[in-house]
């Protein structure tokens, strides 16, 4: 008899029509994988098989645009989903009303946040304090008065799992499997143990009820497969010269495939898919997705791991900052050409028809001002701007504090500029566009100083669960401060980078904690919320559990603060 394994993640639902959802399930075994709506919906199919796992994403058809309905899960006939004696409320799928013509669009909440840790490192730092999903979850889950309105979509920007830094529990579970003294160590070194990284992330109670009900949009970020992944040419020849590193970028790129980016696709795209069509038609889909993966890290520029949703007026592009780039230093580039392109395109396809745009990337686009000239500085020194020697330091420098950002890839900060004010100039600009990151251990809103008829904004927001050393809150402190601003002046002089090609500043923040920040997009409004994770307080009755409280609560379309 057929159980259920991990699951289920409601991921995609239809804006347009308000009719069709995207359900994920992991079994235990071969089985018919079905979902069964409360009014009436639903839909079923075969499971498919990579690395002795199982697996379905379970297209939902017929549901009611507008409404939301119960739904249960069943494999082979019969129900696993909600659990026995589950403590919370029924899993739903919510729909929306479509945009109707000449009226205006729905409104849209969006919660996004990066880099949860499941559970502290085994080694390392620790602990990192209440969990902001967790938390959320638990709010929405409690149903009390004054609860949080639900997310109409969750946005996860990256290190969704920690492949190098394993909680007691997963490394425990590594060395019943194979030796710990041997490469890579207290690290996952394949597809299997990749799979235990989403076992604890979304087998914990709060966070696999909230999939369950809330949609997500997922991107990667370095530690869903490695730290620094792709920072720099060197760094990958080093690492594909290690015995053991074609497994581990395999497993990963094959369990990301698998957990996270299937389900940012809509059915009608998963129906052109080919290699899912691939995985699907042969009784064992490993070998298929293996030769995927390798090409996807031998040639990155033959694989599209960024996507696009449009929710009514609002538009999200999702972009890979890891995959797509260009490592030549030379050359280098955050996006490769057509990837470049792609994002250029679908900015502009429709411009005027949208209020607001989105782009998710989980390093952000506008950094304290220091932290951007260093990186600018580095990727200069890098490239040989001050000889072999510098070269050589800037390399390390690199590595050591995680210079990778949008600033150390000069052209493409200046191409995402310019894109960004191309589409929000004119009298069919969006009301606001806005960088959607994570990455950085902190949250800050920074807007640029341009003439551009929407609001630009970087909206950054993390971490989500883990910890923020205090050399990282001075740092970042420092960076935004203006004496930050001279040290950054003059590692550009040194590195003859030249100022950045448009200025910005910080207009609220930093918050250090863990943490997430809610968009709610109403016409041509914007409105942002942070959300911080505070600890129980009390005791006995008076006890209260982990909570979030806001730190921010800001109208992102009224009169623009000079501050």
């Amino acid at each position: 008899m057929g159980g259920l394994r991990l699951g289920p993640l409601l991921r995609y639902v239809d804006w347009e029509n308000g009719d069709t959802a995207t359900v994920w399930v992991e079994a235990d075994r071969p089985c018919t994988a079905e979902v069964r709506c409360a009014d009436g919906a639903g839909g079923s199919v075969r499971t498919f098989q990579v690395a002795g796992h199982h697996y379905a994403l379970i297209p939902v058809t017929g549901l009611t645009p507008g409404t939301t309905t119960a739904y249960e899960v069943l494999i082979d006939g019969r129900t696993v989903w909600p659990l026995p004696d589950s403590r919370f409320p029924a899993s739903t799928i919510s729909t929306p009303v479509p945009r109707a013509p000449g009226r205006p669009a729905p409104p849209l909440r969006l919660t996004f946040g990066s880099c949860r840790q499941a559970a502290p490192p085994a080694e390392g730092r620790g602990p990192h304090g209440p969990d902001a999903l967790d938390t959320l979850a638990a709010r929405l889950a409690s149903g009390a008065e004054g609860a949080a309105v639900r997310p109409d979509v969750l946005l996860l920007l990256g290190d969704q799992v920690y492949a190098d830094q394993l909680s007691r529990a997963t490394r425990d579970r590594l060395a019943a499997r194979r030796g710990l003294r041997d490469a890579p160590g207290a690290q996952v070194a394949d597809y299997e143990e990749f799979t235990f990284l989403y076992d604890e992330s979304w087998l914990d109670p709060e966070i696999r009820w909230l999939l369950s009900t809330v949609p997500s949009c997922m991107i990667f970020d370095d530690h869903d497969l490695s730290d620094d992944w792709n920072t720099s040419a060197a760094w990958v020849a080093e690492r594909r010269a290690l015995p053991w590193w074609r497994e581990r970028v395999l497993g990963g790129l094959m369990t990301y495939w698998v957990y996270q980016h299937l389900g940012n696709l809509s059915p009608a795209e998963l129906a052109t898919d080919p290699v899912y069509s691939a995985v699907r038609e042969t009784p064992d889909g490993t070998d298929v997705l293996r030769r995927f993966a390798a090409d996807a890290d031998a040639d990155p520029a033959s694989v599209r791991w960024s996507y696009r949703r449009d929710f009514g007026g609002t538009r999200l592009l999702v972009v890979d900052t890891r995959c797509a780039r260009v490592l030549d230093e030379e050359r280098r580039a955050m996006l490769d050409p057509v990837e470049e392109q792609w994002l250029r395109d679908n900015a502009l396809d429709g411009h005027g028809t949208y209020d607001h745009l989105l782009i998710g990337a989980s390093l952000p686009w506008l950094l304290p001002p220091l932290i951007h000239d260093a990186e600018a500085w580095d990727a200069a020194l890098c490239r040989g701007e001050r000889g072999e020697r510098w070269a050589r330091i800037g390399e390390d420098l690199r590595r050591r504090s995680d210079l990778e950002h949008w600033a150390a890839f000069p052209p493409s900060f200046a191409a995402l500029t310019d894109l960004i004010e191309q589409v929000g100039t004119g009298p069919r600009a969006p009301a606001t566009v806005s960088v959607l990151s994570g990455d950085v251990h902190h949250a800050y809103v920074a807007e640029p100083r341009t003439a551009t008829t929407s609001r630009i904004f970087q909206l950054t927001c993390s971490p989500v669960h883990n910890s923020i050393h205090w050399a990282v809150r001075l740092g970042f402190r420092f960076g935004w401060s203006r004496a930050g601003r001279w040290v950054g002046r003059m590692l550009s002089s040194h590195g003859r980078t030249g100022r950045p090609p448009l200025a910005w500043r910080r207009t609220s923040g930093p918050w250090f904690a863990n943490q997430l920040m809610t968009l709610t997009l109403t016409a041509r409004t914007a409105h942002l919320r942070l959300d911080q994770a505070h600890s129980p307080t009390g005791r006995g009755p008076d006890r209260r559990p982990a909570h979030l409280l806001p730190a921010l609560d800001r109208d992102l379309t009224a009169a623009a603060d000079e501050g």
